[in-house]
């Protein structure tokens, strides 16, 4: 997946910020639950101090301490339940302390001054095998005055080990969930952008020949169907002004040849009355074949305006486009003799396409002409028919004077020449190629060269393979 498109950033942005949302929401949770689980033990705690006050310590002066040390070890039994108790005196003497218990030793915890302590608190002790006691103090204040301070503890191993595996959920499942994202991520962007994918799949459809059709229309009143009827009304003006563009040419190029035409008459008649002057019939003569190739020219663009509005398809037809490359190059080699240069065809099989057959044969024609004229003398030129995936392939490559590689992009456009390629004595206006490419577009191909300035050109040009003739299956 390209780094850089959309589809890319939106499934990262996705994946991301949800990813981002899933780690905020599991950094929450583990400070909630952690806050509440010591909260909890601390409110366990207190309550514990607080029955121990209330129950035992109010009853000290009439039963003794002796009774309520007693009664602590009975009714709650710390180190049966791996807690910590300890009670001491107004003068800081030790009236209770529970025993040691497999996980810590009480005597190790360090004594609080009862008259220091000034209100309830908890505090938090470090213990020799590296786990932590939470504690609560509170103060006792008895009917006669005396203030006992109450110690209660309890382990944070078992919070420890909650908090423990609430982590590793964590750190296991907030990736899963990252992947599951992005997996969600590609399937939701690729839902989102199918509209935009079929707009591109159908603008790519709309050619010069097919600007009739227009983009889907998705009702949904979203920016994308506004896109689409942009995208349409633009295309309907394009079209408007295709059609502007070509009506002229036509026109133009119409109204010219009867001029030219009757132009051309009249310099004929001039050059058969100027026998007996020979300076005035070479005047007439060059004026005879600039006139020639105006008409040629007009007669080229007159071909691109049919072409560019469809009226090739109006004379379509299956034939064997091997065969009729064969007699052409035949046709043309009497030209490339002429020249000293040699030509030959090899063809493989039958290649059928469907097209305007007298179409097909001027860009066979062109383009050995156009060899021709640019291939030296001694050179040698080569045509080659085949099909292959689809398509029919037929190549042109030649050993002439090849083009400038800052000339190929332009190759095929109207009227451009290549000066130092393109002797001006050579002949042509710059239409051959542009007529080359118009032909192929009308029959949904396409044309292309490359070439090595010095060394040669290979124009190649690829058609549509006629569909296989479906069996009648009437009756």
């Amino acid at each position: 997946m390209n780094p850089r498109s959309i589809r890319f950033r939106l499934i990262m942005w996705y994946a991301g910020l949800l990813t981002g949302a899933f780690l905020l929401f599991g950094i929450a949770l583990y400070q909630v639950l952690r806050g509440y689980l010591e909260n909890s033990l601390a409110e366990s705690l207190f309550r514990r101090s607080d029955q121990i006050a209330v129950s035992l310590l109010a009853e000290i002066d009439e039963k003794g301490e002796g009774y309520v040390s007693d009664q602590i070890a009975a009714r709650f039994a710390p180190q049966n339940y791996d807690r910590f108790i300890r009670v001491s005196r107004p003068d800081g003497s030790v009236l209770y302390a529970s025993g040691r218990t497999g996980s810590f030793d009480p005597s190790s915890l360090p004594l609080l001054a009862v008259h220091d302590v000034q209100g309830n608190f908890v505090r938090k002790e470090l213990l020799e095998d590296g786990s932590r006691l939470m504690m609560t103090v509170k103060v006792y204040q008895g009917s006669n005055g005396r203030r006992f301070l109450i110690e209660s503890g309890g382990p944070m191993a078992p919070i420890k080990t909650i908090l423990s595996h609430l982590l590793f959920s964590l750190l296991t499942g907030v990736p899963l969930l990252g992947l599951v994202a992005v997996g969600g991520g590609y399937f939701l962007v690729g839902r989102a952008l199918a509209p935009v994918v079929k707009i591109a799949r159908s603008a790519e459809q709309i050619t010069l020949h097919k600007l009739n059709e227009r983009l889907p229309l998705t009702k949904t009143g979203d920016e994308l169907e506004h896109l689409s009827l942009a995208l349409n009304r633009m295309i309907v003006r394009l079209s408007e002004a295709f059609e502007q563009n070509r009506r002229f040419l036509a026109d133009a190029s119409h109204e010219l040849r009867t001029p030219l035409a009757a132009w051309r008459g009249e310099m004929e008649s001039v050059v058969e009355q100027t026998r007996g002057l020979p300076e005035l019939r070479d005047r007439a003569g060059s004026a005879l074949e600039e006139v020639d190739r105006l008409a040629k020219i007009v007669e080229a663009l007159f071909a691109i305006s049919r072409l560019d509005a469809g009226e090739a398809q109006q004379e379509w037809a299956r034939f064997d486009l091997a065969p009729l490359a064969a007699s052409t190059t035949e046709q043309m080699s009497l030209l490339a003799e002429d020249k000293g240069v040699s030509v030959a065809c090899d063809v493989q099989g039958h290649v059928s396409v469907e097209g305007d057959r007298a179409r097909i044969k001027q860009v066979v024609v062109n383009l050995l002409d156009n060899a021709i004229k640019y291939t030296p003398s001694g050179g040698s030129i080569n045509l080659h028919v085949h099909a292959s995936d689809r398509k029919a392939i037929m190549e042109v490559a030649d050993t002439g004077i090849g083009i400038p590689a800052s000339a190929l992009p332009h190759i095929f456009e109207r009227f451009f020449r290549v000066d130092k390629a393109r002797p001006r004595d050579a002949g042509g206006a710059g239409l051959g190629l542009a007529i080359v490419k118009s032909i192929c577009a009308a029959h949904g191909g396409q044309v292309e060269v490359e070439s090595t300035e010095g060394r040669g050109s290979r124009f190649k040009v690829e058609l549509p393979l006629a569909q296989p003739a479906r069996p009648n299956t009437n009756i």
